[in-house]
């Protein structure tokens, strides 16, 4: 009985700080909450209890995917999978989306689409509503990384309506923001404007930290796109403060983009080159290949529009070919835009017909969404 008590007792505290690192994660202090959950898995671990094995597995991987360590966060997440197995197919669809979401931010799209699309249609038998909601918010983002934008704004509309529903704000949220993103890559910078105001008052109702700051870059990137810097430099700042308190390097780079874009738009080149500087380096961290198509881009555009051509020629082959090698459509569109315009000094927008898009560009510099 003694034996009993302490081992029930130990479960008890695990549980405790379990709890305790969730509520860390809910406010979006990722280190702290990291260190807790380390220890809750191996106490778990330590009395062979699969369902918290399986939650500190997951929790992990929401964490170290929320800070950029994608390839820890696949891990965590597809040693999840394998445990679920032995618990319930529920839990099995809840880790694949985790995985799915991993793959994603490292460009692995179709990877991506194939693990969220299962659990989607296991949530679909299981008229679970909250799952419907997540799994096509998830793979809106993922369809926005293949390049399918109009079937993107279609899928986060779906999501949203059923977020809406179920009164589930956060959800409306990212929704909201991801319909933002979209949109201004879509053409239509006043409705992205819209949607990104309209989730940064719900993020702060909520009081979500990553939230509020991930709408802030997206406003920000809204006035860019609408040509009013003065704002864009506001926002991306406002969202720099945050990124910066809660130790995100993800959100945080595409940020540094932003800028850099903005001070280029400007032409402030060195300005400009620094901020890309910073973004790919912490691209290469995260092994996110998309943004660092997007910081070779922006480098290249500076070393042509300052007439360094060799310099601009190395940037853009390699843009050209990553983009094409990960079939990243947008990506690639904006690489044969800028390869036109060293090519033959000329703009060269078919490629945005063929996708749906509304986008042109005329002259250098690229005002990229």
């Amino acid at each position: 009985m003694s034996n009993l008590s302490r081992s029930s007792e130990k479960l008890q505290l695990t549980a405790d700080l379990f709890e305790k690192a969730e509520k860390l994660k809910e406010k979006s202090l990722y280190p702290q909450a990291l260190k807790l959950f380390q220890k809750t898995l191996i106490a778990y671990r330590e009395a062979d209890d699969p369902s918290g094995i399986f939650h500190s597995l997951t929790s992990l991987g929401d964490t170290y995917r929320m800070t950029g360590r994608f390839d820890l966060a696949a891990d965590r997440y597809s040693e999840a999978v394998e445990t679920a197995g032995k618990i319930n197919p529920v839990l099995v669809a809840d880790a694949k989306v985790g995985l799915g979401l991993s793959l994603r931010a490292q460009g692995q799209w179709s990877n991506a689409l194939k693990l969220i699309r299962q659990s989607k249609a296991f949530y679909q038998k299981k008229d679970d509503d909250e799952g419907i909601a997540f799994t096509l918010w998830a793979e809106a983002g993922a369809l926005r990384i293949k390049g399918d934008i109009p079937g993107t704004l279609q899928t986060y509309r779906e999501s949203l309506s059923v977020f809406r529903s179920l009164k589930d704000m956060h959800g409306e949220g990212y929704c909201l923001c991801g319909l933002g993103g979209a949109s201004r890559i879509a053409g239509l910078p006043k409705s992205s404007l819209k949607y990104y105001l309209a989730a940064n008052r719900l993020f702060a109702q909520l009081k979500d930290t990553f939230g509020t700051a991930y709408s802030y870059c997206g406003i920000g990137n809204a006035h860019r796109m609408l040509g009013d810097y003065q704002n864009a430099f506001v926002y991306f700042r406002k969202a720099t403060r945050l990124y910066e308190k809660i130790g995100d390097i993800v959100s945080y780079s595409y940020t540094l983009w932003g800028l850099g874009t903005a001070y280029k738009m400007l032409g402030e080149y060195s300005a400009a080159s620094g901020y890309f500087k910073k973004a790919m380096a912490n691209f290469k961290k995260t092994k996110d290949r998309r943004g660092a198509i997007y910081c070779m881009l922006g480098q290249g555009e500076i070393a042509l529009m300052t007439g360094r051509n060799t310099s601009a020629g190395k940037y853009l082959d390699s843009a050209l070919k990553e983009s094409a090698a990960h079939r990243f459509a947008i990506e690639k569109c904006y690489a044969d835009t800028l390869e036109s315009f060293f090519l033959r000094g000329k703009a060269d927008n078919a490629c945005y017909d063929r996708i749906g898009l509304k986008l042109r560009f005329h002259n250098l510099p690229l005002n990229i969404p």
